[in-house]
């Protein structure tokens, strides 16, 4: 099936473009709440994942035994920007685990944030694997397998415990099969399974309500949840859409977006997990899509999203001239 337009972008009142996708929002008991587009096709969630990704750090005790507050947690479950802070707490988790950033294989990019990068250059520095965006996953996936005597060299393959680890939390809570599942490697060299958009929110779902999880791991969830909404400076760069929508929503969710379009938003009140797809996977369609689903789901916050939601189309000159915004989201209930 084609995917439903999500978001229309128009100058002066006629549509320009548009952006199709898929949405599932789903309970912990795995009923659809509501559906646009095809959500049975398997999606790479990407980074989208991290938070269940993160699992296994704090119940394995690595955690614990080398010291990680919330935002080291929170720095865990992280896609950062590069800036000073993210790249300073990420050189302290590995500090704080006896290793420095040699030991990370997630390969070298520049920083996210824009103006991070600049100063970097202007210094004459090169980008390292502590300014890859997720180095702070790559951390916690060392510490793991340092606090569990496992081999550091090779963490990201398939077949290294960490990554058993990893695969086996992230099956459990959407009830995705990733042993017959089509195994990609992501951006930064682990491996990333394809997952319907209906078990990756039951997934967060689950994440959100940890009723269905055992006690070890309900307890490693609510952990990494709190840190997240203790710390969302430390979960992206500055500017992102997913932290400025977890301050609007102070103490009440958990945002988290992935690479090619993919956003997650785990929800505790409700015990709900949203999963979706923009299928151009820009970032424009994506955080519009997110921002008109939560709100539709929260409406006391809806005029504070509609920044994302519907926003302005500019000339160079600051002119107004269109909007993007977007659509087919009217049957998404108010919590």
């Amino acid at each position: 099936m084609t995917n439903p337009v999500l978001v229309e972008v128009t100058r002066s009142g006629q549509i320009e473009s548009c952006h199709r996708g898929a949405i599932a929002i789903v309970d912990d008991a795995g009923t659809v709440r509501f559906a646009a587009g095809d959500i049975e096709i398997p999606v790479f969630p990407r980074s989208a994942l991290k938070a269940i990704q993160a699992l296994p750090l704090v119940e394995s005790g690595a955690a614990d035994a080398f010291g990680f507050g919330e935002q080291e947690l929170a720095l865990a479950q992280s896609s950062h920007g590069g800036e000073t802070r993210h790249v300073d707490g990420v050189r302290a988790m590995l500090a704080m685990v006896g290793l420095d950033e040699a030991t990370l294989e997630c390969g070298a990019h520049d920083p996210h944030n824009r103006l991070s990068a600049a100063r970097l250059r202007e210094c004459g520095g090169k980008p390292g694997a502590i300014h890859n965006n997720c180095s702070g996953k790559h951390a916690g996936f060392l510490a793991i397998a340092r606090h569990l005597d496992m081999d550091l060299a090779g963490y990201v393959k398939p077949d290294h415990p960490v990554q058993i680890l990893v695969r086996d939390a992230v099956a459990e809570l959407t009830g995705a099969d990733l042993k017959t599942a089509v195994c990609g490697t992501d951006g930064c060299s682990i491996p990333t399974y394809a997952i319907p958009l209906r078990d990756l929110a039951k997934g967060f779902a689950r994440f959100a309500s940890r009723e269905t999880l055992v006690p070890a791991r309900a307890t490693a969830a609510r952990r990494l949840m709190a840190a997240a909404l203790a710390k969302p400076e430390y979960l992206a760069g500055t500017g992102q859409f997913a932290p400025a929508a977890m301050g609007i929503l102070p103490g009440g969710i958990l945002v988290k977006s992935g690479a090619e379009g993919v956003f997650v938003a785990s929800i505790p009140r409700a015990k709900l997990g949203v999963a979706m797809k923009c299928d151009d996977g820009g970032r424009r369609g994506m955080d519009a899509m997110m921002a008109g689903v939560l709100g539709r789901l929260f409406p006391e916050a809806r005029e504070a999203f509609s920044p994302w939601a519907n926003g302005p189309v500019r000339t160079v000159n600051g002119a107004i001239v269109g909007e993007v915004r977007s659509v087919g989201l009217d049957q998404v209930f108010a919590l």
